[in-house]
């Protein structure tokens, strides 16, 4: 929510200033101050002193009626920033500051108490926490969606058979659905990490104080649940303040999960290529050449890859910035604002985004049928063999001989009769035309997480299932 513009007001007081009697620095005014960073946490600070009032009231420190004041003051504070309408001020050196300022403003003394016992410390953990908790959830639920378009396309597209490549090299054929799964596969691990990530992230470190703690007795379990915090109370108050794994364990959760949307994103751009002609993006994820009229670039699928580059740089950032850091707090840990919020918007704008890449994308199951060749049931080839009880050792190297045979003709494996893989091997008898049959091969792998059509459905099945329950 943008703010209205700086205005300088004599007089205004810093919540750390009567230890002082010199000027800032103007440069250090700048160079210190985090407003501009973290204001967008302005509901999240508001929440946290809001629960610290009661907490205070709770614990004796604030009467009831100063609690109730406090409280209905931040929400006044609340809705000026929900409406663009909160003013900055000279002074107003970050979100904490500004929202105190305005409270006393709003009601006079009683707003000056709302610090009692806190530390800037403990109250800027409590916000980046609660803040990034919120941002999580809807992340998660951005993610969970990709997975469920993922699971519709794959079991209404089941029957779309497409070459599997390793080394990006014809392997085997497989089905689309397959592919679609693998990635599901990958993307249902950042879920279980991300799962695993919140109750990490939703632990309060309100009520430690500046390192030592909370002299007041401030209920912390009862802020706890005031804000939602799931996983309970930070332990210790010198790591309360000092911790920032948090920070580091949101980024590295951005990254993997980037990348993970970059190798999906690589696939489809190389599928989506003239050469393979597999799939093609929908106008409202893709762009045109400014030179070439024909061009039709796959950009979403791009910035993705891109975007997952830079979420590295991102997560060594945070790494690098806390390496260094001595216990406890240190001012140090602002430069990992912005790579936070980085992280976690580019994530978020990524995950939509290929979402509704997945939605939309046009496949062409002609041109994948097109990219398959017999040379792919080589294996298969093999296979029929050692169902004939011949060693597969002995069968790779028969089915060698017969593509080698294929290439020196200038014909395709298939092209070979039963009568040509006699001569290679005398088990050979003419059911083996049954080999060519892309379908027949895929259905072959038929054991669990295989590329059979039932395999599929049932991957399918387990992840909406795993959706369901977790």
């Amino acid at each position: 929510m943008a703010a209205a513009a700086t205005e300088p007001e004599a007089g205004t007081k810093k919540l750390w200033g009567g230890r002082f009697t010199g000027k800032t620095d103007p440069l250090m005014e700048k160079f210190n101050e985090s407003l501009p960073v973290d204001k967008r946490m302005w509901a999240e600070d508001i929440q946290g002193s809001q629960a610290y009032a009661k907490a205070l009231a709770k614990a004796g420190i604030l009467t009831q009626e100063e609690a109730k004041s406090i409280v209905e003051g931040l929400d006044t504070v609340a809705a000026e920033w929900r409406a663009g309408e909160f003013v900055i001020k000279a002074g107003d050196e970050d979100i904490h500051t500004a929202n105190e300022r305005r409270l006393t403003e709003l009601i006079g003394a009683a707003g000056g108490k709302l610090h009692t016992g806190r530390s800037r410390n403990d109250q800027v953990a409590t916000d980046t926490r609660l803040w990034l908790y919120n941002e999580l959830q809807v992340i998660r639920k951005a993610l969970r969606e990709l997975i469920r378009v993922a699971c519709d396309r794959a079991e209404a597209e089941a029957d779309v058979l497409m070459p599997g490549f390793t080394h990006l090299q014809n392997a085997q054929p497989v089905r689309w659905g397959h592919w679609l799964m693998a990635h599901c596969a990958s993307w249902q691990r950042d879920d279980m990490r991300l799962g695993d990530l919140l109750p990490r992230v939703a632990t309060l470190p309100l009520g430690s104080g500046a390192l030592a703690g909370n002299p007041f007795l401030v209920d912390r379990q009862f802020i706890a649940e005031e804000l939602g915090f799931i996983g309970g109370v930070c332990p210790n108050s010198m790591d309360a303040v000092s911790d920032r794994d948090f920070v580091a364990e949101t980024v590295f959760f951005c990254a993997l999960h980037l990348v993970h949307l970059s190798r999906w994103a690589e696939d489809l751009i190389i599928y989506s290529s003239g050469a393979f002609g597999f799939v093609q993006c929908s106008d409202a994820y893709a762009t045109g050449s400014s030179l070439m009229p024909q061009k039709k670039n796959p950009d979403a699928l791009e910035l993705i890859r891109g975007k997952a580059g830079k979420m590295q740089g991102n997560l060594m950032g945070v790494m690098a910035v806390l390496k260094g850091t001595p216990t406890t707090y240190n001012k140090d840990f602002q430069e990992c604002w912005d790579l936070m919020f980085d992280a976690v918007d580019s994530l978020h704008d990524s995950t939509r985004i290929a979402t509704g890449v997945l939605s939309t994308i046009i496949i062409k199951p002609e041109a994948m049928m097109k990219g398959l060749s017999s040379e792919m049931l080589a294996t298969d080839l093999a296979e029929y063999l050692v169902r004939k009880n011949v060693p597969f050792r002995e069968t790779h190297h028969i089915s060698g001989a017969a593509v080698k045979m294929a290439e020196d003709r200038g014909c395709a494996l298939s092209d070979l009769t039963p009568a040509d893989l006699r001569t290679i091997h005398p088990l050979f008898d003419d059911d083996v035309a049954a080999v060519w049959d892309f379908a027949r091969s895929a259905d072959a792998r038929d054991t669990e997480g295989g590329a059979s059509k039932r395999s599929l459905l049932e991957q399918v099945a387990k992840m909406r299932k795993y959706l369901e329950l977790s």
